[in-house]
């Protein structure tokens, strides 16, 4: 009598072939779960998409440092070493995820105005972008009307 293989079993078998080993969490996810799951970790996260791997990887850490997750820190520390991140660029990724938090977590608590920064934040992308389109020559009293 033949072994009917579920679809979870199908999904073990890909991680196990594309992973090396199915990790002991993921047999943990409810089976109605698991297929899902691994489309979206082998076809988003670990697949080529138009961010390269590395920024992913990036991205994620400085997510995982934000919620504090041990766990996901160290899979994306280890994922962007793999995908050729450097310690500096891994340590950059980790301040600028604490220093998002750290503006964040101020302008939420002061409850700053949104249409006031969305209106700010516009004006100040419009500046910059007519500023790239300038020689790099122009004296900073020209612009000292702006201060």
């Amino acid at each position: 009598m033949a072994t009917v293989r579920t679809p979870s079993d199908e999904v073990r078998s890909d991680i196990q072939e594309t992973l090396g080993r199915v990790p002991e969490w993921v047999n943990e996810l409810p089976q109605t779960a698991l297929p899902p799951f691994w489309s979206l970790m082998k076809n988003f996260q670990l697949g080529e998409t138009r961010i390269p791997n590395k920024y992913k990887e990036l991205i994620g850490l400085a997510v995982s440092g934000a919620t504090r997750c041990r766990y996901c820190a160290l899979f994306h520390t280890e994922a962007a070493r793999l995908n050729g991140a450097t310690d500096e660029e891994i340590a950059e990724a980790s301040l600028m995820g604490g220093f998002t938090m750290m503006a964040s977590t101020f302008l939420n608590a002061q409850q700053a105005d949104y249409d006031s920064f969305k209106r700010e934040t516009l004006d100040i992308v419009a500046y910059v972008k007519a500023q790239a389109g300038k020689t790099p020559q122009a004296s900073p009293a020209a612009h000292a009307d702006r201060v």
